[in-house]
């Protein structure tokens, strides 16, 4: 990315205009660098943007699909790599901090009924942001994940110990970051 300043300026100039000309009646904040952390905790972003306002329902009705175009926007004005969008965040009223937590919970009862049943766990569609914070919130458990189907009705599942997966499709987690992606049959996680 390039010198942070500017880029997180390049940001501003796109929130000023959706609150400006767009109408959105919004207040945000714009961090960029070392304080740049999501609510969650889970990552450091290189700019995090947080929204408040009479708007911001907006921003979270569709399961804060606006935050992601937003998101998806921001990284294209900035020219970054398909694997760099994650360096961009938009967040509104708490919602991806509460997002995670209910991940988190879903990923520990998930685990339990693994661990009780023998039986793969399906979880519901989500986007590949939050499929990979619930790949790294099952790591630890011992078992196996993948994630499976095509889209927007792309899923996790999360698998029993020594349960044969196919290679192709099964989970390696943020280290595989830089290096070429597996190929699968959408090319995503």
């Amino acid at each position: 990315m390039e010198d942070l300043t500017q880029a997180a300026e390049k940001v501003a100039t796109l929130m000023r205009l959706l609150t400006t000309t767009g109408g959105l009646r919004l207040k945000y904040r714009i961090t960029a660098g070392a304080g740049a952390v999501d609510p969650d905790g889970f990552e450091r972003r290189d700019i995090y943007v947080e929204c408040k306002g009479p708007d911001t329902d907006l921003l979270l009705s569709n399961d804060g699909e606006l935050l992601r175009s937003l998101e998806h926007l921001a990284a294209k004005m900035l020219r970054l790599e398909p694997d760099d969008h994650d360096r961009v965040s938009f967040d509104a009223n708490g919602y991806k901090a509460s997002r995670a937590r209910s991940l988190r919970t879903a990923a520990d009862d998930a685990i339990a009924s693994v661990e009780d049943t023998g039986e793969p766990f399906r979880f519901a569609p989500m986007n590949s942001r939050e499929r990979r914070m619930l790949h790294m919130f099952l790591r630890d458990s011992g078992l196996q994940t993948a994630s499976s189907g095509e889209g927007p009705r792309r899923f996790v599942v999360l698998y029993p110990a020594g349960y044969r997966i196919p290679a192709e499709r099964s989970y390696d987690g943020p280290e595989r970051r830089g290096r070429p992606r597996r190929h699968t049959s959408s090319g995503r996680y």
